[in-house]
């Protein structure tokens, strides 16, 4: 009789052990919801950013429309894609650093 009466809030508590193990650290537990708000606050800041970079680019696609071209982002652009500049233009080069020899090998 003792045995019986153990049985009950043993296998009560044990589904509850189990449960509530599950409940932290399943697949659909606390600590994954906790890694799903992470990764959404991550991406929701590269969203900011990829909109961001996307206004750009219609602003300038906008300024290429034959409604409303401006001259300077089209000689800008074909500037750039030709790689051409204008005899008057002033252009300024940046000299590249020198690339450090390799250093001897130790082993010969």
């Amino acid at each position: 009789m003792r045995l019986t009466a153990f049985i009950f809030p043993l296998l009560a508590c044990g589904a509850a052990g189990y449960f509530g193990y599950h409940l932290q650290t399943g697949d659909h537990g606390l600590k994954a919801r906790a890694d799903l708000e992470r990764r959404k606050d991550v991406l929701a800041g590269e969203l900011a950013g990829l909109r961001e970079v996307k206004g750009r680019l219609e602003r300038d696609v906008a300024l290429l429309r034959p409604e409303s071209l401006d001259p300077d982002m089209l000689d800008e652009r074909a500037r750039a894609i030709l790689n051409l500049a204008h005899q008057d233009d002033l252009i300024m080069m940046k000299r590249r650093q020198p690339v450090p020899p390799p250093a001897a090998n130790p082993n010969r």
